[in-house]
């Protein structure tokens, strides 16, 4: 009977079913469908608030829902203590009520079409675990003999442990012979007179509700085998012992056994053996080795294997042996699985009329499952039966029907499991139905894809068709179109053809169906100019620029939206806020650390999106080193270490130590030694007697970051001077006296207590000892000398502790001679000869060598000084008209023949002139020679601007250079093309003639394009350093007519603007060629702190100045001058001032201009010309000289008397011989004409040190070599040596 049966069945299967598993959307009837519900076995606790049960379904129309409890009907509603939930059939169970409810339930959803039903929810309410209250009798056992504590601990929550411990809470040592088993249980294998105790606890702990309970104290009592009055445990060895036991098994019962567990879970197997001696435990699997994941737990007694698979099904045993004998126990074990479907649950299906309709439900495990079928929840009714077959596992549904249409149940389950699936059975005929919206509009930016939708329902299922409305052409198959399954139409690369209607047509065999879509395709949104990487200094503003194009009609939907790492930036026009957009470029104010990151500019409309990125790099100093350690302390040196501090994006180039001793100047730091960057330990080599704390900052390319914390004080040991006094200066400021004087040592170098100095000294080239003096202060006269006589003298230090190093011997004259009617006519004894012969000979265009005839020595009449050059600039030669006479002034220090004079004007008149100096002034002056310099290049023009940028060309204006040192014979414009690396493209040149044109159209230039422009002026020389300027070009799109360049539009030449700054006002003054004084000006200057611009009505440029009133004391403001009214146009000059504190000015001057101040100053004046002149008188008067000066001294030994002299001024005549230096002189301030000589505010260090043999020339003359400038200027002896420029 069987293979009629399974023949049947497989002729059904094979017959071709036209059934589908289409989807049903939700604006058609369909069958409910359950989408959310809870399922399973649940535990609730009362302790929680509520408890939901959840059932949610769809359909249409909308499910309702009913309940069974333990398969029983169950109203949610009826019930006070319930509450129900809308739009769902879920219901909430108050926590204290539940207890009340725990069952098994289930939840059907229905509506006129069927029903569908859940699977079964077990609801679980767990009380308290306890240990029955009971009265436990003492166990009493014989020595030797097994014994089993039971636990029998409560059910509750799992996880679950069990512990066995005294009243003390004390564990219960187990071991081979005492373990507790995995049913809780202890068990003695054989008892020991020491078991016995009143207090066997067992604690259940479950963790999950955070409870331990105990049960009942246990007693237990092991009798000895010892005689009665047995003295000790020798004798009762001697004389019983525990007799021999073979092993049995306490658990588990029996010899064989039948474990069966699931597939995955942990296989646990035990066995406890009682016998004497205690007995050992042996695991094996017969037939094959024990599993590789096998372990042996407590004592041998337990064998664990953690994810059982079914190979590792079989017969296991274990052996419990002892000297006595053996016990066996076996266990088969079954690997087993919860049911599951074998090829998916049973699919929901949509099937014609009349068309046989398949069911599958095919389940597997172990052991097999059983499968029951339901029909809207309730069994299979006889005229279902009738109609169909119904297999074990499938049904047929023969020459369907819609009243065939409901939603049939399939359940499989096993010991191990329930599983359960509902299949929705639709049976109908129904023509297309388009669910998308008609007439839609579709937007597509050009280059992009758009998809036009069209949903449509059908049974059977439509087929779907797209055609242009306007030349009713299908799309299908052309390229760029494509039909997805879904019936949407996609247009790739979108172009503006595409523009148009089209049309959706759905057809069945039920019926045809349409509609109608439009579609617009717009220009894709660009960003143009992306932002860029950028380092930025902490406390500076950041600016990151994202310019979009996008099409206008758009612009309501248009959004730019800029982030930083993903989160968004908070944008906002506060002044709380640091950031802001302004024409979508995002403002960061006052950057600092945590506005690093990378940004990204989003700009979208409604069809499509752009995005660009860039990094933001913060540079800041560093931070303060940390972690100051001090190591290896010695005598005078110790070890610091530290851990840097972060770099913020600029790599440290040094450390700088510093140290701070409380004995000298304590609270004051000061630079002790300076480290390599890539240093973070330094040996620090000190002073003695000193006690230190040192700190240390770090130093990179931003500057010198904030100091660390000090160290802990390290003191080191007195010791003897490290060195001498140093700048010893010898000077004879009366005959026959030698004034000595040197910087002492510091206090932190002493080095020790009770310094002094040893001040030694003897004539030079005779033989004459030492002469030694011990003196505390740091100066020293020898009197009696011979007059303007060489000395050697040293210097040594010393303290209680020794004596500092060696000296070094310096050489020094006496006094030089002083004749008393040479002072009263001519103040001084000067140099009586001029030097002779004086040329010139031009080096380069700034440059002049100038050659002498030394002077003979003897008119010096003293220790000679050096030369002076003094020139004038009389005029320029392209001015010969308008005298300048600028002066200006060298000190040429030793005994020389020649010179070089630097910072002379290229094309100018000079006249020239050489004397010679000694220590009390000036000689007479050499003949005048008079020279030209030859044309040079013009210096840099100091404006160029670029303005009215247009696609293909940029206008630029400039100013002409204030030097042209020569005659301007035009300007030399170079450009080139700069893309968006920065590399930058072939420079291209424009020779410009004409020394008044400051205007130019660039044209020929490529849009939306940056370039680099750099301008310079020429004469005939050539042409000077350019001036660069950046300058980009516009898209064709937003340019606009280049205007015509007309002469009146020109920038004039303005010349020596400068600006006066009082506290209510301000003076702007210039100078105009006079072809161009007719041209009109605008002033506009704004306060800093407002930030709005105000302007001036137009000035007449011959006018010269405009005065700009009402300004606030005390407040920086911006001027600016310029030739249009319109604020955006290029200004000629630009400023920053601020204005003076109110009556700070005035007070001074309403007291100076006072008659009874004047008369005061007056008097003051007299009595102080009086008192020096009297004070002069007094010094010269010299006891034994009379008119004339007496005959030199003869050179012999003397012991000269001596006083020591507190404070003498330095003598510099040590460095007189040296030809290769040269200094400004002290009596011309050169600040005029450093001024003159570098052209607009030159630097201090334009006019420089020059002497023969240093330094080169190279090829076009220029120098090159020693130009350092003394911040001192003056002479090279500035404390005696009078070196005046003569006027």
């Amino acid at each position: 009977m069987r293979l009629p049966w399974r023949l049947g069945l497989a002729l059904l299967l094979a017959l071709t079913s036209r059934a589908t598993g289409q989807d049903i959307p939700l604006e058609v009837e369909q069958l409910p469908t359950i989408t959310a519900q809870t399922s399973g076995s649940v535990i609730a606790f009362p302790v929680e608030d509520t408890f939901t049960m959840r059932c949610e379904a769809k359909g249409n129309p909308t499910p309702k829902y009913r309940w069974t409890k333990d398969g029983q009907d169950f109203d949610p509603s009826q019930d006070s203590r319930i509450k129900t939930e809308e739009d769902s059939g879920g219901f909430v169970l108050q926590g204290k009520y539940l207890t009340l409810f725990q069952g098994r339930y289930r939840c059907y959803a229905y509506n006129k079409l069927g029903t569908a039903m859940s699977e079964e929810t077990q609801l679980i309410v767990p009380a308290v675990p306890k240990f029955p209250k009971e009265k436990l009798k003492p166990i009493e056992v014989v020595e030797g003999q097994p014994v089993v504590l039971k636990c029998d601990p409560p059910e509750g929550v799992p996880p679950r442990q069990i512990y066995w411990m005294s009243i003390g809470l004390q564990h219960i040592g187990q071991d081979e012979r005492v373990s507790m088993g995995i049913d809780g249980n202890l068990y003695f294998s054989n008892a020991v007179e020491k078991d016995s105790r009143k207090d066997y606890c067992c604690f259940a702990a479950f963790s999950a509700i955070r409870t331990i309970v105990q049960k009942t104290a246990m007693s237990m009592i092991v009798k000895s085998l010892k005689p009665d009055g047995q003295l000790n445990d020798t004798e009762a060895g001697e004389a019983i012992s525990t007799p021999g036991r073979i092993p049995s098994l306490l658990t588990p019962p029996g010899v064989q056994s039948e474990v069966h567990l699931v597939k995955g879970e942990e296989l646990e197997l035990e066995c406890i053996a009682e016998g004497f001696p205690t007995p050992v435990v042996e695991w094996l699997k017969l037939g094959e080795k024990l599993p590789m994941r096998t372990n042996v737990k407590n004592y041998g007694k337990l064998l664990t294997i953690p994810g059982m698979a079914e190979e590792d099904e079989g017969k296991y045993v274990c052996k419990a042996r002892n000297s006595v004998g053996e016990a066996v126990h076996y266990f088969d074990v079954l690997v087993e699985e919860p049911p599951s479907w074998l090829s998916g649950a049973p699919k929901s299906q949509l099937a014609l009329i009349g068309e046989d309709v398949h069911i599958k439900c095919t389940a597997t495990g172990k052991p097999k499952p059983a499968i029951v079928w339901r029909r809207n929840g309730q069994p299979l009714d006889d005229a279902l039966i009738t109609r169909s077959q119904v297999f074990e596992d499938t049904i047929v549904l023969h020459n369907a029907r819609p009243e065939d249409s409901a939603v049939y149940q399939c359940e499989a389950s096993n010991r191990h499991g329930t599983i359960l699936a509902n299949a929705n059975i639709m049976v109908m005929n129904m023509p297309p139905v388009i669910l998308s919206k008609g007439y839609q509009e579709y937007g597509a930016v050009r280059g992009g894809d758009v998809v036009l939708v069209c949903t449509v329902f059908g049974s059977p299922p439509p087929s779907i068709s797209w055609k242009r409305l306007d030349t009713g052409a299908a799309v299908e198959g052309r390229e760029r179109f494509s039909i997805s399954q879904n019936g949407s139409l996609t247009i790739n690369r979108a172009k503006k053809d595409d523009i148009g209607e089209y049309v959706c047509l759905a057809t069945n065999t039920e019926g045809t169906s349409a509609i109608t879509a439009s579609v617009e395709v717009k220009e894709p949104t660009r960003i143009v100019q992306p932002p860029k990487d950028l380092e930025v200094l902490c406390g500076t503003n950041a600016k990151l620029e994202c310019q979009v194009e996008y099409d206008i009609t758009l612009m309501r939907d248009y959004k730019l939206v800029w982030t930083k790492d993903g989160k968004r930036v908070p944008v906002a026009f506060t002044e709380e806020s640091r950031y802001f957009v302004d024409y979508g470029t995002l403002n960061i104010v006052n950057v600092n650390q945590s506005d690093e990151g990378r940004y990204t500019c989003t700009a979208t409309t409604s069809l499509d999106q752009d995005t660009a990125s860039a990094t933001v790099t913060v540079l800041d100093v560093p931070d303060a080193p940390e972690d100051l350690e001090l190591s290896e302390r010695k005598t005078r040196s110790v070890r610091l270490t530290w851990v840097p501090g972060n770099e913020h994006n600029s790599s440290v180039s040094e450390f700088v130590v510093e140290y701070e001793e409380n004995q000298w100047v304590p609270g004051k730091w000061r630079q002790l030694q300076r480290v390599p960057g890539n240093q973070a330990t330094v040996v620090l080599e000190l002073q003695g007697h000193l006690n230190y704390q040192f700190r240390l900052y770090a130093v990179n390319a931003i500057g010198e970051g904030p100091p660390s914390g000090p160290t802990e004080r390290f003191k080191t040991f007195p010791a003897a001077p490290d060195k001498n006094p140093e700048n010893i200066r010898i000077q004879g400021h009366l005959p026959h006296q030698m004034d000595i004087s040197w910087d002492p040592l510091l206090p932190v170098e002493h080095n020790g207590p009770g310094l002094e100095y040893k001040l030694s000294y003897r004539r030079l080239g005779v033989e004459d000892g030492w002469r030694e003096h011990l003196v505390k202060r740091h100066s020293f006269s020898v009197k009696d000398t011979p007059t303007f006589v060489p000395y050697e003298i040293k210097i040594q230090s010393r303290n209680s502790h020794g004596w500092g190093p060696e000296p070094k011997v310096v050489t020094g004259y006496s006094g030089e001679d002083v004749v008393f009617w040479h002072c009263l006519r001519d103040n001084v004894s000067v140099p009586t000869a001029a030097p002779r012969d004086v040329a010139v000979e031009l080096v380069n265009t700034t440059l002049l060598r100038v050659s002498w005839s030394r002077v003979p020595q003897a008119t010096v009449r003293g220790h000679m000084g050096g030369y002076n050059v003094h020139w004038t600039r009389r005029w320029s030669l392209l001015q010969p008209d308008r005298l300048q006479e600028e002066k200006y002034s060298l000190s040429f220090p030793g005994n020389r023949s020649h010179v070089l004079v630097p910072g002379l004007r290229p094309y100018s008149e000079y006249r020239l002139t050489v004397n010679v100096f000694n220590r009390k002034g000036n000689g007479p002056s050499s003949d005048p020679v008079t020279f030209q310099t030859p044309e040079g290049v013009p210096e840099q023009v100091p404006i160029l601007t670029a303005s009215n940028a247009q696609s293909d060309c940029i206008t630029l204006v400039w100013a002409p250079p204030f030097q042209a040192h020569g005659i301007l014979t035009g300007y030399l414009l170079q450009y080139q093309p700069v893309n968006e690396t920065l590399d930058v493209g072939d420079l291209r040149e424009v020779k410009i003639s004409g020394s008044d044109t400051t205007q130019w159209l660039l044209r020929g230039l490529q849009g939306a394009s940056l370039y680099r422009l750099h301008l310079s002026a020429c004469t005939q020389e050539g042409c000077g350093p350019a001036l660069s300027q950046e300058a980009s070009t516009l898209t064709l799109a937003h340019s606009s007519p280049s205007p015509a360049v007309t002469p009146t539009e020109w920038i004039p030449a303005l010349l020596n603007i400068s600006s006066y700054v009082s506290d209510t006002f301000a003076k702007i003054s210039w100078t105009t060629r006079e072809e161009q004084q007719d041209s009109r000006l605008y002033v506009a200057y704004m306060n800093n702190r407002e930030g709005s611009w105000r302007l001036s009505q137009a000035v007449n440029a011959s006018k010269s100045f405009h005065v700009i009133e009402g300004l606030e004391p005390g407040t920086v403001y911006t001027i600016r001058l310029m030739v249009k009214s319109l604020l955006d146009n290029a200004s000629i000059f630009e400023d920053v001032i601020q204005t003076r504190v109110k009556g700070s000015a005035g007070l001074q001057d309403t007291i100076s201009t006072q008659g009874w101040f004047i008369g005061v100053m007056c008097a003051v004046a007299f009595l102080t010309l009086a008192a020096l002149a009297a004070c002069f008188v007094h010094r010269n008067k010299g006891g034994k000289y009379a008119g004339t000066p007496p005959p030199p001294l003869p050179d012999m030994p003397s012991s000269d008397p001596v006083k020591e002299k507190e404070d003498l001024n330095p003598d510099e005549e040590s460095q007189g011989g040296n030809e290769d230096t040269c200094e400004y002189s002290d009596k011309e301030p050169l600040k005029g004409s450093l001024h003159s000589l570098g052209g607009g505010g030159g630097s201090e260090d334009s006019l420089v040190d020059y002497a023969d043999g240093e330094g080169t020339f190279d090829e076009d003359g220029s120098f090159i070599g020693v130009y350092s400038g003394h911040k001192q200027r003056g002479s090279v002896d500035e404390a005696d040596v009078e070196a005046p420029v003569s006027t």
